[in-house]
């Protein structure tokens, strides 16, 4: 099995959707994290 295989169609979507599910939130996190210490160390 090669990994250029997949599932159908739909359990393709249902990874994707996954990653976005905790990947939105954590990048928007990140994005916070580095907004706040950036204030808090520059002033």
């Amino acid at each position: 099995m090669s990994s250029s295989e997949s599932g159908p169609a739909g359990r393709r979507g249902l990874i994707v959707l996954s990653w976005l599910w905790v990947g939105l939130p954590l990048g928007y996190g990140l994005y916070e994290l580095v907004r706040k210490a950036t204030q808090l160390f520059t002033g």
